[in-house]
Formats: structure tokens, sequence, C-alpha cells
């Protein structure tokens, strides 16, 4: 993604992921890219002939761009504009200057096989809530968040989409496309 007001691809899409136990129900699970919106959604609309809309990508000149294959050949957009490209800059140093990573412009993609070695670094922070207010009040304030969240009808928690459709393929299966299932199945054989 470029920085604010660029044009020139410099930070990682950086994914941030957080997670926030519960003491009786599934933790809130929040895991989100920088870019307004995922590579993958670009890819898969080049290869389907589809436009993008406007503002999720840069072609190779810094103009925006509708066209998913003039995007794959340009940069990701920040989402949120300047605040969303100031929080990947932070991101990206986390990631990369406190590791000695390499920096998204240095890195090569994940999504090409040629001497994919990105160099990538991670960043984790882990915190004791009995070392602040204590695990009891942390559960409680999660929880009282969480209740004031689902009054609001509409509200889905974070991570509950995702959940419902893993315990839905675990007893109902996944649908594969044929022609990634013939794929599959060439790169179970080699």
């Amino acid at each position: 993604m470029p920085a604010a007001g660029g044009r020139r691809a410099l930070f990682g899409t950086n994914p941030i992921a957080a997670v926030f136990p519960r003491e009786a129900a599934p933790p809130l699970t929040i895991d989100l890219s920088l870019s307004e919106a995922a590579r993958g959604k670009v890819m898969v609309a080049a290869k389907e002939g589809r436009p993008i809309p406007l503002g999720w990508a840069l072609d190779a000149h810094g103009q925006p761009t509708t066209d998913a294959k003039a995007a794959l050949q340009g940069s990701m957009l920040a989402m949120g504009g300047t605040k969303g490209a100031m929080l990947a800059l932070v991101v990206e140093l986390l990631v990369t200057a406190l590791t000695g990573a390499a920096m998204g412009f240095e890195a090569s993609s994940f999504f090409v096989d040629e001497g994919n070695r990105p160099r990538i670094g991670q960043a984790f922070v882990a915190i004791d809530p009995d070392a602040l207010a204590g695990s009891e009040r942390y559960f409680e304030r999660v929880e009282t968040l969480v209740t004031a969240m689902l009054d609001d009808e509409g509200v889905r928690l974070p991570g509950a989409r995702r959940a419902a459709l893993a315990d839905r393929a675990v007893h109902n299966g996944v649908e594969v496309a044929p022609v990634v299932l013939r794929q599959l199945q060439v790169l179970a054989t080699s």
C-alpha cells in the first residue's frame, strides 16, 4: 500500500488480529487486513474479468483504477484513507523495524511461486489481565460490552461468522469447485 498521499506501494497489507478471551463463550476474534479490500478479492475479480470498486487500488502509474488486472500491477489502498495509511505505517514498523524483517516494498509477494521468500516479520503482544484490572474485572467488562453490542439489532460478534462456517463445514463438508479439486489432486500426487 502507498503512504498517505503517495502512489508507490511501500507498506505490506499487514493484517491485524486480536483475540479477547471470554469466560463462558467463544473468544472475540478480530482479524482484518489494513487494505480497503483483500488482494485475493482483486485476484478473483481479475480472473473473472470483473471490475473492482473505485478506492480499492491504484494502477502501476499510481492512478485510481477499477480494472482488477491493472490493480494487480499497482498497489492496494489503505482502508480509511489517511488514517488507515497511518495505522499501516505503525504496523509496518512494528513488524519490520522491530524484528529486522523486510519492509513491504522489499518483500516478494505471497502470490507468486518463483523464489517466494518474503522475510516477513511478526509482532505478538500478550497481556495478562491479572497484571492490570484482574481477570474477574476483565471478564466482567468484556461481557458488559458484548451485551451492549448485541442489544443493537444486526450486530454480529467478530469471529461468529467464521465459527459458524467452520461448524457447518465440519458437519456438512465443504464445496470445492471442480477446477480447484483437479489442482489439489495434481498437487497431492506430485
